[in-house]
């Protein structure tokens, strides 16, 4: 890759200026994200929407904000909070855990002992919500318990992602959509951010069936062969894993009472490794997560539609066309679920 890779702007001194009129202070992370202080979030009033739009915008900016507290939240403020974005409303679609506060639909408890939470979530780089047309705007991850020998969240900048891509690719990539092999979702793999207007790319690695090509030269499509989709899949997976050494990309650890919310438009995110071992080797982890309605659908382009039925004949002719699950196996040697 070329040493010449975007990085993100300052903080905009004007939000800035409105977080700390309100009590606030912001400060940006290395080399993407931002921490928040000085902001109750266990307080039953919301910030005035200035300060909200000012916080919303700069996680758009930045993909991620990191609220630090010196004292716990309940799950009740966790999840008023991850309403202060996007959709403004809980969209829950996941499995309830039965260690879960109140058996609450809208907590996704994750652990690495299945008697306090849901194993293994999340190996590969993903936007949560791949399979609906809206996909979630937001997600939070509120750590009730980090492990003691670390384990944490890769966050990966899907904006400087594509600027890093070569021009070739940045072409083709623009001509690609994925189908979600459990919805038949079908979403571009190149969007315009609608707050920030930065070209992303987005492809879920653990749940897509398909990848439709829109012929360069001619009408029509095509569908990705197996060895052209095992290409792109991994030259995806190894895009974001260079900003972890380009500098878009970080290994977030969870410190007590963190809550972090993400722009799931503007970053990429995966579990690190460490964060599936057993409880003997890292202490026992639990996280809750929440995801946020969407604001609008992340449409694909070139007049294909929002849904095609995976689960019947490919409409495209020859190629990978895969249902259920998780989808297309790109690498036989990683875990998959997601």
């Amino acid at each position: 890759m070329s040493t010449q890779v975007a990085k993100l702007p300052p903080l905009d001194p004007s939000r800035v200026a409105v977080i700390q009129g309100f009590g606030g202070k912001i400060i940006p992370l290395d080399p993407i994200g931002a921490q928040v202080s000085g902001i109750d979030l266990a307080s039953p009033q919301a910030p005035p929407p200035e300060v909200l739009d000012a916080l919303e915008q700069e996680m758009a900016v930045r993909g991620f904000l990191v609220f630090k507290s010196n004292q716990a939240i309940d799950y009740e403020d966790f999840l008023r909070v991850s309403c202060w974005w996007g959709g403004k409303e809980l969209h829950s679609t996941h499995g309830v855990h039965p260690a879960t506060p109140g058996g609450n639909p809208h907590i996704f408890r994750l652990s690495n002992d299945r008697r306090h939470g849901i194993l293994g979530v999340g190996p590969q780089w993903h936007n949560d919500g791949s399979f609906v047309p809206a996909t979630f705007s937001h997600s939070g991850y509120h750590i009730i318990r980090p492990a003691e020998h670390g384990g944490g969240t890769y966050f990966a900048h899907q904006g400087i992602a594509y600027e890093a891509l070569p021009e070739d690719r940045k072409e083709r990539w623009s001509r690609l959509s994925s189908v979600n092999s459990n919805s038949g979702v079908v979403h571009p793999v190149v969007h315009k951010h609608p707050v920030s207007g930065q070209k992303c790319i987005w492809l879920h690695l653990g749940m897509t069936g398909a990848i439709i090509e829109k012929r360069p030269d001619e009408d029509g499509f095509r569908l990705l062969q197996a060895d052209e989709m095992k290409q792109l899949c991994h030259q995806y997976n190894d895009i974001l894993n260079a900003g972890l050494e380009e500098g878009y990309a970080l290994a977030y650890e969870y410190r007590e009472n963190d809550c972090v919310f993400i722009d799931n438009l503007a970053v990429a995110h995966r579990a690190a490794p460490e964060a599936h071992l057993p409880v003997e080797k890292q202490g026992l982890r639990i996280m809750h997560r929440s995801t946020v309605r969407g604001v609008q659908d992340l449409a694909p382009g070139f007049g294909l539609p929002l849904h095609l039925n995976i689960n019947g004949a490919s409409p495209f002719g020859e190629g990978v066309w895969q249902a259920g699950g998780v989808g297309f196996r790109w690498d036989d040697g990683i875990p998959m679920q997601n």
